[in-house]
This record gives C-alpha cells, sequence and structure tokens, in this order.
C-alpha cells in the first residue's frame, strides 16, 4: 500500500502566513494615517469654517476702530486747506494716508448744508475759500474706499484676492450707513448747520468729497 503525501499543511500555513502579513501591513497604514492627523476641534482657530471670509463681521468689527482713528486724527478744515494751499505735497504727508491714488485726509468740518445732488449734499464750510467745493456723501449710495484706506491698518495683503479686498470697503461703508445715516433724512439737510467729521482723498484741492464717520446736525 502506497502512502500519499500530505501537501494540504503547507498550503494552510502559506495563507496563514499571508493574513498575519496583510493585518501587519494594515496596522502599519492605520498607524502612519494616525500619525498624519491633526484633530482640530470645532469653533478653533484651525477650524476652517472660522476662516472664511465675511464682509459684514469684518465691516462691524473695523468701522469702530476707523471711528476712533479718524476723530483723533482729524484735521480743522480751515487749517487744512491753508496747509494745501502752502504745500499739498506736505500737507498730505502731515496729515494724510498715502493710497496709490491719493492720500486719504480726515477732516473736521463745520458749515451748512446745501443742495442735494447724486447722494451728496453740498456743506458750505466756515473759513474755506468761497472756491473750495465740499460735498459730503449722504447716500443711500456710498462711493469709494476711502475709510477702508483712511487708517493705513488695512492693507491688500491681508486678504485673499482683489474681491475680498474691495468687499472689505464695502463693508465698511455699509457699516457707517448703519452708524451715521440712522435718523439722517439727506432731502432735509438743505439750510440746517452741522458738523461733519470724515476723510476724503486729495486729488483736487478745490473739490473735497468728504465720506463721513459722524455728522452732527444742529
Amino acid at each position: 500500500m502506497t502512502t500519499q503525501p500530505d501537501y494540504a499543511a503547507p498550503k494552510q500555513s502559506s495563507g496563514n502566513l499571508k493574513l498575519i502579513l496583510s493585518a501587519v501591513f494594515a496596522v502599519a497604514v492605520v498607524g502612519a494615517i494616525a500619525l498624519d492627523t491633526t484633530v482640530i476641534k470645532i469653533g478653533s482657530a484651525n477650524d476652517v469654517r472660522q476662516q472664511v471670509f465675511s464682509p459684514e463681521i469684518f465691516g462691524a468689527e473695523q468701522f469702530p476702530k476707523i471711528l476712533a482713528n479718524v476723530e483723533q486724527r482729524a484735521v480743522p478744515a480751515a487749517e487744512l486747506a491753508a496747509a494745501i494751499a502752502t504745500d499739498k505735497k506736505a500737507a498730505a504727508e502731515k496729515y494724510g494716508t498715502a493710497t496709490g491714488t491719493g492720500p486719504v485726509i480726515p477732516v473736521t468740518l463745520t458749515g451748512t448744508f446745501g443742495a442735494r445732488k447724486s447722494n451728496t449734499n453740498e456743506l458750505k464750510v466756515d473759513g474755506l475759500p468761497p472756491e473750495t467745493v465740499v460735498r459730503v456723501q449722504t447716500g443711500p449710495a456710498v462711493n469709494g474706499t476711502d475709510l477702508r484706506d483712511a487708517t493705513g491698518a488695512i492693507e491688500f495683503g491681508q486678504f485673499t484676492n482683489q474681491i475680498q479686498y474691495q468687499d472689505a470697503g464695502s463693508a465698511i461703508n455699509n457699516e457707517m450707513k448703519k452708524t451715521v445715516f440712522a435718523g439722517l433724512d439727506p432731502e432735509k439737510l438743505d439750510g440746517k448747520s452741522a458738523t461733519v467729521v470724515g476723510v476724503f482723498k486729495l486729488i483736487n484741492p478745490k473739490n473735497w468729497l468728504v465720506t463721513p464717520v459722524k455728522v452732527e446736525v444742529k
């Protein structure tokens, strides 16, 4: 009687070895993933949802800072006009914040509101030469980025792209409107005395377009 060799046992041993190796590899992969994984707490600074730019939140945070800065630095209109007439460049460097299209200067003006045109009211300012025209943005639309650029603390490099940078300026303008224009009827300003604190971009020394941070009608 011939005895047949038993080949089943070696095959079973090889299968077990493969299973063991596969298990070891799986554990190693899981370990590597664990080492490369950072646990982020919801609501923390590393939570990407917290890093999405919100113009509304930005505007609400920044406008009070801009208001305080402009009020502190605002130059009386007559003093500023005299300095500009003497040396425009020196006046810009002394009082203004440089931008790519001209310096933004904080100013305080006292005078009488006049005619309204295209979202602005003219302001006849005490102590200014008669040829100097001052217009105050009174809404509902507010143009430009003078408020955003007024302090020099908000720069393009803080934002992801140009769209965010523009949105930041618009959001600050919107926050100003909520604060300054509340209870202000621009259609009824003609003939009323007021003190205005605001900023304007010095391009034409005889034409000031002021974006206000505060309007006090007497």
